[in-house]
């Protein structure tokens, strides 16, 4: 993820979002949402690289900051409140997307964060519900969080998002997780079986 493109394509992919350049000057692009208003995602070139301001949760702004010598803290920004990412090829795709999310998460206090702590707690060998993670994050009638949130998943070999199926134990169609029948892969690895796209619930739920 080197361009402002990619950038700003990713950041107006989550809910309620949309772009602004507020600033009269066409290389500060920023993502909004939408009532509040809050920006959570700055983009700018400055050195010859694209560069992001994103919020960062105090938890996690040190470590990003240390992990990589692109993460500085936040240029022309509280700087005890936001990074500032250099797009200078060094950051895996990945981490960028991640910290991007992170930003919304605290902007709009989405608990997407909380979902995906956990998906991680799925033990292997196991499968959890929608509502089962929804509750697990706070709040059992957000099920539908739930899934949004696993489609955007931005460490899969750490979230394992294909073990969270439906209600009745079914799996999520084709288009998740790379393919069809990739998620039936996945949990049949783990040691779980699938029979016509569902997995029995009374045999392999996690008891948490």
């Amino acid at each position: 993820m080197k361009t402002r493109k990619e950038v700003l394509e990713y950041g107006l992919s989550f809910p309620d979002t949309y772009q602004e350049a507020p600033f009269h000057d066409t290389n500060w692009q920023l993502v909004r949402v939408k009532g509040s208003k809050k920006a959570f995602l700055w983009t700018y070139e400055r050195n010859g690289f694209i560069n992001l301001n994103v919020k960062a949760d105090p938890e996690w702004r040190d470590f990003w900051r240390q992990t990589y010598t692109a993460v500085i803290p936040g240029w022309h920004q509280n700087k005890e409140h936001w990074n500032t990412v250099i797009l200078d090829g060094s950051i895996p795709d990945k981490d960028v997307r991640r910290m991007i999310a992170e930003s919304y998460d605290l902007v709009t206090a989405s608990p997407t964060k909380r979902i995906y702590e956990a998906v991680q707690k799925i033990p292997k060998g196991t499968v959890a519900t929608y509502g089962q993670i929804a509750e697990l994050a706070g709040d059992k009638k957000m099920a539908r969080a739930v899934g949004n949130a696993l489609h955007k998943n931005p460490d899969p070999e750490k979230i394992p998002c294909y073990r969270v199926v439906n209600a009745k134990g079914e799996l999520s169609g084709a288009f998740a997780f790379g393919g069809a029948d990739e998620q039936a892969k996945r949990l049949e690895a783990d040691g779980i079986e699938v029979i016509n796209g569902r997995v029995d619930l009374g045999k392999y739920r996690w008891k948490n």
